[in-house]
């Protein structure tokens, strides 16, 4: 088997996923690393045996040393992709880069640009293609098991308690910082949907809001801090009750107490909520992205799909239906349920774990994709991957059409 060395730029949580990955399985090793944080780029060195020397303080820096690597992984936050992935396409990287692609459509073409005019193997970090459970469902589809496909329905349960997290007090909070939250969560969920279909719709409208976390909806009592608040104890968003119950579980402190504070202990976590944004009151926070959206896609031959994203569930995997002309699949990840009309038999299948987001691994697709990047790489043969930078460029399109409509009000013909 060819190693594959590797460098990563942005040492988080994403890149350290698919870092460990290439590690365990032998198929790459990191050689470099960019990281602006002391701790994290120490964190990386030590953790995967880089050289010094080779530990960079930005992706610049890195860039300027030439090519260190036959591949790099780029994670960094969501506005700042485009500059070193196309640099690092021009150094011949090739290039695994996490989603979303960009934040502007020009940026995302940019991307998709340089990784033709370099030959370089490109893959956008859409993990939900490589996931077992994906599989099953293209095979059932592809074998006629439902007849033709005429339409979905998906919902993604983003949690309570994620949303709080991520989109209320976290770093995908703003658009203006981040991106609007359908592409930032959900670009994900619209590349699975029209991969099904095999062709991108032809219509799409959309509708939604920031309806409930915002200072309208808060409380008279609440406190600007949960730490100082009466009505912590019985508040769905206390930051106390989310983040100290993971102290103990080695998942949990990686995912999500890793982005609250580096530390371990109760006092580490107090700390942090006494003083960083993950301790704010989620109805005084300075978020403006969605809690709620639900898009609609026509294809071009009439057929429908329906797509909702909610705050407001547990936090698990996505739920969806797909209605065909001959029967009717029910999946939740993990089972999926078989209903053919030709007979009246039903039958459930099992695929097998269900990851309900980055904690466990989506569901097998983060290995599956980095597996996938690793081998395409060493054999030079891009087609061992699921998608490519212009089919990522497609389906991010539908993703800023759908949130076109959605401010507009209109039905936006792609």
């Amino acid at each position: 088997m060819t190693e594959v060395t590797l460098a990563v730029v942005g040492g988080g949580l994403r890149g350290l996923t698919y870092a460990r990955r290439a590690h365990a399985t032998g198929a790459g090793r990191v050689v470099a690393v960019a990281e602006p944080d002391p701790q994290r780029r120490a964190a990386f060195v030590e953790e995967f045996g880089i050289a010094p020397e080779r530990a960079y303080p930005g992706w610049k820096e890195l860039v300027a040393a030439g090519r260190l690597a036959d591949a790099a992984v780029v994670a960094t936050h969501d506005q700042l992709h485009t500059e070193p992935t196309v640099a690092l396409a021009d150094l011949g990287y090739h290039i695994l880069l996490e989603k979303p692609m960009a934040t502007t459509e020009r940026e995302a073409t940019m991307i998709a640009d340089a990784a033709r005019r370099n030959g370089t193997v490109l893959s956008v970090c859409h993990v939900m293609r490589y996931t077992p459970y994906t599989r099953v469902v293209e095979e059932l589809l592809e074998s006629g098991r439902i007849g033709r496909l005429i339409s979905v329905q998906h919902l993604e349960p983003v949690g309570w308690w994620h949303q709080a997290h991520s989109f209320v007090r976290g770093h995908w909070r703003r658009q203006d910082t981040s991106a609007p939250m359908l592409l930032a969560k959900a670009c994900h969920d619209i590349d699975w949907l029209v991969h099904l279909f095999g062709r991108p719709p032809v219509k799409v409208s959309s509708f939604g809001s920031l309806a409930h976390f915002r200072d309208e909806e808060r409380p008279a009592a609440a406190a600007d801090r949960c730490l100082d608040c009466p009505l912590e104890p019985t508040c769905p968003y206390s930051a106390p009750r989310l983040y100290l119950d993971c102290l103990g579980d080695p998942e949990r402190e990686f995912w999500p107490l890793a982005a609250v504070t580096p530390g371990r202990t109760r006092e580490d976590v107090l700390e942090a909520l006494r003083t960083g944004p993950y301790g704010r009151c989620v109805y005084a926070c300075d978020n403006d992205v969605v809690d709620h959206q639900e898009v609609v896609m026509e294809f071009d031959d009439g057929t429908t799909c329906s797509f909702t994203m909610s705050a407001f569930t547990p936090m698990e995997y996505r739920h969806t239906r797909l209605f065909g002309t001959h029967g009717y699949i029910d999946g939740d990840g993990s089972t999926l349920r078989l209903v053919d009309f030709r007979t009246g038999d039903e039958e459930t299948i099992t695929v097998g774990r269900a990851g309900s987001a980055a904690d466990d691994g989506h569901g097998g697709g983060d290995e599956g994709l980095t597996d996938a990047f690793l081998a395409a790489v060493a054999a030079g043969d891009p087609g061992l991957l699921r998608t490519d930078a212009a089919e990522s460029l497609m389906t991010h399109r539908v993703v800023w059409a759908a949130e076109q409509a959605r401010l507009t009000g209109s039905v936006v013909t792609l």
